[in-house]
């Protein structure tokens, strides 16, 4: 009901710059830039990156104001638009919840954070997209589902990453992107890069997909449950899900979908990209469509925050 009283209220504006005053806030919050990636760090597991909440804690880490954004209005990266920067500079931010608030909140009170700091306006739209569907396969879906007793996190429970190396590979905990359980990351057949995810749902599958492939993905499956999901990538697959999450510098080849980036001419062909390939493999399909969906454009943002 909230959110609908929300999409009416932003339907009788041209845009809307959120009221502190009228929403849930952080009773204190503080912004800093985030300090460069370490790569001693990264190799020990002990970046500080991803939302966790402990209690009326809030720590958020490595953000850019694009993830920012998207954890605040519930959409994916492709549903906002806004400016190039927008990924650019990464933010820590450490935040402590009011008596009586909950983590379900959290994002009505990054609104107001964002509106508050970064003097932040959008308007919210509909627009016809080009999409693919991630859709079952005629002979039926070949995924395994995942074994209730295997854990992962609850649902609001934050996802602070850490890694943990092994003879063949590393392990991904936390985080969210993949799964909520652990990914497990090693070198598979012919130079490619094996992802196994033991905790997946079709909606966070095709989130990932969409950092890999030149059009937005969207979940047409049908499937609920969690499954245990296998795939094999190319490096240049891996590289194109790392500029897009921000992880790597720029240049060299680039990712097909996002803002400034140059496109990819294997994603745009099913034949020639390893994605598609992966995704056949499982018993699913990507197929073009055309799809309504729910934009967040920025009017105004600024920055860099006000002082702390």
């Amino acid at each position: 009901m909230r959110r609908i009283a929300a999409m009416l209220l932003m339907a009788g504006a041209p845009a809307l710059a959120q009221n502190p005053s009228a929403a849930p806030a952080f009773e204190v919050a503080s912004i800093r830039p985030s300090p460069p990636i370490d790569r001693a760090q990264l190799m020990a597991g002990k970046l500080h990156i991803g939302l966790s909440i402990d209690g009326a804690r809030v720590d958020i880490g490595y953000f850019s104001l694009r993830e920012l954004l998207c954890r605040a209005y519930d959409v994916k990266s492709y549903q906002l638009s806004g400016p190039d920067w927008l990924g650019g500079q990464r933010f820590d931010i450490l935040a402590k919840l009011p008596e009586g608030a909950t983590r379900d909140q959290v994002p009505e009170m990054l609104q107001a954070l964002l509106t508050e700091r970064f003097k932040l306006v959008v308007r919210r739209e509909s627009k016809e997209q080009s999409v693919y569907g991630l859709l079952v396969g005629k002979n039926g879906p070949k995924l395994k589902e995942s074994d209730p007793a295997d854990g992962g996190q609850p649902p609001g429970a934050g996802s602070q990453i850490s890694f943990a190396r092994d003879a063949k590979g590393m392990t991904i905990s936390g985080g969210g992107k993949f799964g909520d359980g652990p990914t497990h990351v090693s070198m598979g057949p012919n130079g490619t890069i094996r992802l196994d995810a033991s905790k997946v749902t079709m909606s966070r599958f095709a989130d990932v997909l969409s950092d890999l492939v030149d059009l937005p993905v969207v979940d047409m499956t049908g499937l609920k449950g969690h499954y245990e999901v296998a795939l094999d990538l190319s490096m240049e697959d891996l590289r194109n899900a790392a500029r897009a999450a921000g992880m790597m510098p720029p240049g060299g080849p680039m990712r097909a979908a996002g803002p400034g980036l140059a496109p990819m001419a294997e994603a745009s062909d099913p034949s020639g990209s390893t994605v598609f390939a992966a995704v056949q493999h499982l018993g699913l399909k990507l197929e073009r469509r055309k799809e309504m969906l729910t934009m967040i454009r920025v009017e105004h943002v600024e920055k860099t925050p006000t002082e702390n």
